[in-house]
């Protein structure tokens, strides 16, 4: 089984522009291997043997916390389990985290960079620890994003101390735990017991820096995930088994943390 835990999809009627605009905010540095549909997206994942895709909305507005977990919502199947998102500057972050879990949802994706935050923010940590008493699970952008300038909202550093105040439930840092600041991720945060996922990952580490990083925090905390349609998750799969970590080692990776922190 492979699990990709970090994809992205989009309404029919709004995946052209919003794949034109993404794309065009990062000069095309990720050429979208997909038009941002669920009906690509399946069908890639017939094409590479990809069994469940994990889909990871990001709320920008408030006005989009319904509709964009309603929809959210609508799209899951035994294909796809989709995420929902809330918008960090709401006025009631409970009433918002109460509805995502209303709908059955079973995590909220974050993106310190397009929400404008700062990932270790006091209030942020009010609203991670509610929703993780919810059961939800939170998935993070982490690290650089070329669409946005320095200062980096959610490095290594900050994902290293958010370990270090909240008490339990999964948190995860996308990017192997920092976009393009992997010697902050060996340094500063592997080994704690924040998830790292894959996504647009193995085009850009080193692979004997993975293979570090994974000894160091355990691949018991890494999760397979591709960030579709910005990278090739057959690509990424294949230099996932390129690797010379056992068997074991990357059928966790691939399905199996994904399949126990899901609970599927």
């Amino acid at each position: 089984m492979i699990i990709d835990f970090h994809t992205h999809v989009f309404p029919n009627e709004l995946a052209p522009k919003a794949i034109r605009t993404l794309a065009d905010a990062v000069d095309n540095l990720y050429p979208p291997v997909s038009n941002g549909t669920v009906a690509e997206l399946l069908k890639n994942m017939d094409d590479w043997n990809i069994n469940i895709s994990v889909v990871q909305p990001v709320v920008t507005k408030q006005s989009q916390l319904r509709t964009i977990n309603e929809w959210a919502a609508s799209i899951n199947s035994n294909r796809l389990l989709s995420f929902g998102g809330i918008y960090p500057h709401t006025d009631d972050y409970k009433r918002d985290i109460d509805f995502v879990a209303s709908l059955g949802l079973k995590g909220l994706k974050f993106h310190a960079e397009y929400q404008d935050f700062v990932v270790d923010d006091e209030h942020m940590l009010k609203i991670y620890d509610y929703a993780l008493s919810k059961g939800l699970i939170i998935l993070h952008h982490a690290g650089s994003d070329p669409a946005f300038p320095p200062p980096i909202k959610s490095s290594p550093q900050q994902f290293a101390h958010i370990a270090k105040v909240m008490g339990g439930g999964v948190i995860i840092a996308a990017h192997l735990g920092g976009h393009e600041q992997w010697d902050d991720v060996e340094r500063y945060l592997a080994g704690s017991n924040i998830y790292l996922d894959t996504s647009m990952g193995f085009a850009y580490f080193p692979p004997d820096q993975f293979c570090r990083i994974a000894a160091k925090h355990g691949t018991d905390k890494i999760l397979f995930g591709s960030d579709a349609p910005w990278s090739d998750a057959l690509a990424e799969i294949d230099r996932l088994n390129s690797l010379p970590l056992s068997d074991a080692d990357k059928e966790a990776i691939l399905s199996g943390n994904a399949q126990r922190i899901l609970n599927i």
